[in-house]
């Protein structure tokens, strides 16, 4: 549960701008930004998507510095009243769209924010996403420094070691024999160097980054979709709130995330897939040990077009 992330956390003041109203622009402006969107998205060749914790609240899932977010009511002594359990939780309208768009090879990559583990869940394989700040059904291990999927959100915070040995095998066939810790930063913590790399590889080389239920308050994650917009690309941000970079963004649409991408999805004439537990990567009882790794081949292609471009 959130809650339960962030009590796991250590203490830390500066949690950024909490509780800023929401604004919700009128259907007729939803409609013409999401039209004009839809329109940047078919001539679009390299389309990144950074997703902060606004996508999942419709999972049940609270946020973290909206109105009833788990910082908002922690400063006024509360917690959320909605608060299910990640194992419980399933992806959202949103996450199941961005599948889609991966899918037919118009999202080239996700950049997330978010710990939840939705999008693993939806079936957005590892080659199209960075996870900036970890992920409840991933664990890592310290010694091959090898990443596995869980089939239970782990309790623990902070990649702290979980008594667990490697499922993985050495080149001469022997157990690794390492010790598996989470994958969850603590706010002090450094972010994953690959996640990062490709984070940033991929924001630099994107003609259109879409930002999604963020306020983009945390860096380095928040100042991501401003490479797309310094190599001459498009910033579109999705989020009730206000943002860090509304004045430098090319269209802001103020609604529900799931109406805005449901409504995207009908304008590129794309089906919306439901949620399949069977192909949930957490599920796979039959096949206890799946990797989730980021290649370093991957890395270095990335890389050699960034530096290409960028």
């Amino acid at each position: 549960m959130s809650c339960n992330y962030a009590d796991g956390l250590s203490s830390y003041e500066n949690k950024g701008k909490l509780g800023l109203e929401e604004k919700f622009d009128t259907t007729e402006e939803v409609s013409r930004k999401v039209s004009q969107l839809a329109k940047w998205v078919s001539v679009s060749n390299h389309i990144v998507v950074h997703t902060g914790a606004g996508i999942s609240t419709s999972a049940g899932i609270p946020d973290f510095r909206g109105p009833n977010g788990v910082w908002t009511l922690e400063k006024k002594g509360l917690k959320p009243d909605s608060n299910i359990s990640f194992d419980d939780a399933i992806p959202t309208k949103t996450h199941m769209a961005l599948l889609k768009l991966i899918e037919v090879g118009k999202v080239k990559y996700i950049v997330s924010q978010n710990i939840d583990g939705l999008h693993l869940r939806s079936g957005v394989p590892r080659t199209k996403m960075a996870e900036l700040h970890g992920n409840m059904f991933t664990e890592k291990c310290s010694k091959c420094n090898r990443q596995f999927v869980r089939q239970t959100a782990t309790t623990s915070v902070g990649q702290k070691c979980l008594d667990k040995w490697c499922p993985s095998l050495r080149q001469n066939g022997r157990p690794c024999r390492g010790r598996v810790h989470d994958t969850i930063l603590d706010w002090e913590d450094n972010l994953p160097e690959k996640d990062l790399g490709m984070a940033d590889f991929h924001s630099c080389i994107a003609d259109l980054s879409i930002c999604l239920g963020t306020t983009l308050q945390i860096v380095p994650s928040g100042k991501l979709p401003l490479y797309t917009k310094k190599q001459g690309g498009r910033v579109v941000i999705c989020n009730l709130q206000p943002t860090k970079f509304d004045r430098k963004a090319d269209l802001v649409i103020h609604t529900y995330v799931d109406e805005m991408m449901t409504e995207l999805m009908q304008l590129l004439d794309l089906s919306l897939p439901e949620y399949d537990a069977d192909k949930d990567p957490t599920k796979q009882k039959h096949d206890p040990v799946i990797e989730w790794t980021i290649d370093q081949k991957q890395v270095s292609t990335m890389r050699k077009l960034y530096e290409a471009k960028c």
